[in-house]
């Protein structure tokens, strides 16, 4: 079954202008979600590159806003041309933000500040203060001071907008210690905050008595998962860890007596002590042995995807049930692809349970379904296929003639991710559009030329290509977001050169044709 026809965009103005639609508030913008997927991608709409700019330090873009000099620095790129937001004093090397994450304001939950309800960027220090600081002005308008007995470098989500881990270096121990066999007992810290109002959780300890040498841990949605050089993942329930181990409930702002020393929980110099040590193993949740780590859940119901633990299944993956450890029908996934770089699976993040498998010349759009007469096992079977747009060699298999005059033919293969052929470099997904964006590039002459693509979701349809004025050399680290009419382009070159391209939908003036279209079916449907 095709897509079915859908209201155009003159019909839905037209609707919205006299208010047919439901008592529910969420339609209003479905429907202008709507009206702006079918401008973006109808045939005369075009994006410019508005805004082109070079920085020495790290660019990162997040909804709409883009940061500089160690997000130092935030233009808007929602205006017509970019224009700077803020930019906070300059500070030290150890004052310097090291990582950071966008809190946006949670619906229904009354906050006890007025600016609580504006977004704001959680960031973290050099030197261990967890600041919160307002996304439109740069003010700090919340400071936690961690600790001192360690280096805390990392912020994740545990829960998306709500809870947030900020994990330490790994400590590896010095030369010394290493060379006379002394044991690093703990090798990583993780804290856990609420956020908004900030309230802890606690802070806990990897150490290794009682997880061994683990080479990496996190938290997400409550499961602590722990990673070991051989390959093995573990999880376990950060919530019953809590409520056994806890050794001490803190709260920030109150007084505290921790090892004979009195202090401000969260503030410096005391910060915040460790109340969550792990005195005995805690109750494992699951196990699985996968190369490089390599380990996703996801899908309904419930599935993981690994890599079996052996360097010749690299780019073989196995989608199982998570419940029992079956492997799904056809749960083995392996591109037949010859090629420099790997193939890459994972999740839709659509939360539609399906799962996008990238190749070099096609993305493939997998869908998990019960298997017919079986309820209990599941199958994994196409969705759609995008495939790229190459010709064949015509250098392939050419037959030559001999001075004797004998027919010699040659037989050669190009690789798969050869740069003269159309290649797939990044393939993301635009929620409130519904849209599939994919980055194809192609090696012309001495240069690289990149277009980015919009897919139908549902689909596969293509709908938009738009091309990328500026060159990309493969050998380049690269970041593409697209977010509703802005495609913005993130490029490291050597000695740390970084080069932000933004483009943005043609103004309305580039529309006039269109705009008075709509303007003329209009009068129609009201004369009618």
């Amino acid at each position: 079954m095709g897509p079915s026809q859908k209201p155009n965009v003159c019909r839905r103005l037209s609707r919205r202008a006299l208010g047919f639609f439901s008592r529910d508030a969420g339609v209003v913008q479905r429907t202008n979600l709507g009206i702006l997927r079918a401008l973006v991608c109808q045939e005369s709409t075009k994006f410019k590159n508005v805004w082109t700019t070079h920085s020495k330090s790290p660019i990162a873009y997040e909804r709409g806003r883009i940061y500089f000099d160690n997000y130092r620095c935030c233009v808007s790129s929602v205006a017509s041309e970019p224009r700077k937001l803020y930019e906070m004093p300059k500070c030290s090397k150890s004052e310097k933000i090291e990582d950071a994450l966008l809190w946006e304001c949670p619906v229904g939950e009354m906050l006890p500040n007025t600016s609580d309800y504006k977004s704001s960027l959680i960031a973290l220090t050099a030197h261990n203060w967890l600041l919160r600081i307002s996304a439109t002005t740069g003010k700090v308008l919340e400071k936690i001071y961690l600790a001192s007995y360690c280096k805390f470098r990392y912020l994740s989500w545990d829960t998306p907008q709500e809870v947030i881990a900020v994990k330490s270096a790994q400590n590896k121990g010095s030369a010394l210690a290493q060379q006379a066999g002394i044991q690093q007992p703990v090798l990583l810290y993780l804290a856990v905050f609420h956020v908004l109002p900030f309230s802890l959780i606690g802070i806990l300890e990897i150490n290794k008595k009682i997880f061994g040498s683990v080479t990496d841990a996190t938290l997400s949605h409550g499961i602590l998962i722990v990673m070991y050089s051989s390959g093995l993942v573990r999880l376990y329930s950060f919530q019953a860890i809590t409520e056994q181990f806890m050794q001490q409930k803190l709260d920030l702002g109150c007084a505290c007596r921790w090892g004979g020393t009195t202090g401000t929980v969260g503030e410096a110099p005391f910060g915040i002590p460790c109340n969550i040590k792990i005195t005995d193993t805690p109750p494992l949740l699951f196990e699985v042995s996968s190369l490089e780590n390599a380990f996703q859940i996801g899908g309904h119901p419930w599935h993981y995807i690994i890599t079996p633990n052996k360097k010749k299944q690299k780019g073989v993956f196995h989608i199982c049930a998570l419940k029992d450890n079956s492997l799904a029908k056809n749960g083995v996934q392996e591109m037949e692809c010859c090629s420099l770089e790997s193939d890459w699976i994972y999740f839709h993040p659509d939360a539609s349970g399906r799962i996008i498998h990238v190749g070099p010349n096609q993305v493939k759009v997998l869908k998990l379904s019960e298997v017919e007469n079986n309820s209990a096992q599941h199958q994994i079977s196409e969705d759609f296929v995008i495939l790229a747009n190459r010709e064949k060699n015509k250098n392939e298999n050419l037959p030559t003639v001999t001075a004797s005059g004998r027919v010699v033919k040659k037989s050669f293969n190009l690789l798969d991710d050869d740069p003269e052929q159309e290649t797939f470099k990044i393939v993301d997904y635009e929620d409130e559009l519904d849209l599939l964006s994919v980055v194809a590039v192609t090696q012309i002459d001495a240069e690289g030329k990149a277009h980015l693509d919009f897919h139908c979701n549902e689909y596969g349809t293509l709908l938009k290509s738009i091309p990328l004025v500026e060159s990309w050399d493969v050998t380049y680290s690269h970041e593409v977001y697209f977010d509703r009419d802005l495609v913005l382009h993130i490029e490291q070159k050597p000695s740390r050169v970084f080069s932000c391209y933004v483009y943005q939908m043609a103004h309305v003036k580039d529309f006039k044709q269109t705009v008075s279209e709509i303007f003329f079916l209009i009068c129609r449907l009201f004369s009618c």
